[in-house]
């Protein structure tokens, strides 16, 4: 199975689940920017206790899932993961924080078809704010890269007064400046 083949097994899944879901990290980047390879998928989802034997059984069949990792994911680092048993890629599931932000991103989640899939995702303001945001907590030259790809492309259409007052509030405004300036770059082959 290629990352491909598994984004589409999970919209599938996630689909027919009543399980409210973006697509988020790298492959949300790819899509709204410039593609890198990857080689885990990350969901956001919206997950009450009561949907965790559900949230299981939507990927028992072909993923190694286990329910109490789920359970522990309403704490911090609110994250678990399912292993697809077919390639053994590894999918990472996260539980929205209760912050200002992160519920404002999921608010803001859109609609796009991704490989004739229909999927939500997060936004493109989104996807950049969040990678610099995660380049505070464990610096990486791939989040700036990710975030710069993504202002590559959609630099005409984003909303930079949503942009700048988020990034005050999450702290990374001065990586923001340095994007819109032109000093964080995408990285080029």
């Amino acid at each position: 199975m290629t990352e491909r083949e598994l984004l589409l097994d999970c919209l599938a899944r996630l689909n027919r689940s009543a399980i409210a879901y973006m697509v988020t990290g790298s492959m949300a980047s790819n899509y709204w920017g410039i593609p890198r390879s990857t080689h885990d998928l990350d969901f956001a989802i919206q997950l009450p206790p009561a949907n965790v034997p559900q949230m299981v059984a939507t990927f028992a069949d072909d993923y190694h899932i286990e329910e109490p990792a789920v359970r522990a994911a309403y704490r911090p680092p609110y994250q678990f993961n399912a292993i697809d048993r077919r390639s053994s890629l590894k999918v990472d599931f996260w539980l929205p924080a209760n912050s200002p932000f992160e519920r404002e991103m999921f608010r803001r989640r859109v609609q796009r078809t991704i490989f004739g899939t229909p999927a939500w995702i997060a936004t493109p303001e989104d996807i950049i704010l969040h990678k610099l945001y995660w380049d505070t907590l464990t610096p990486s030259e791939r989040q700036r890269n990710d975030a710069a790809g993504v202002f590559a492309v959609q630099r005409e259409t984003l909303d930079r007064d949503y942009l700048r007052q988020s990034a005050d509030q999450l702290g990374v405004a001065a990586n923001l400046d340095a994007l819109f300036e032109g000093k964080l770059k995408p990285k080029t082959t």
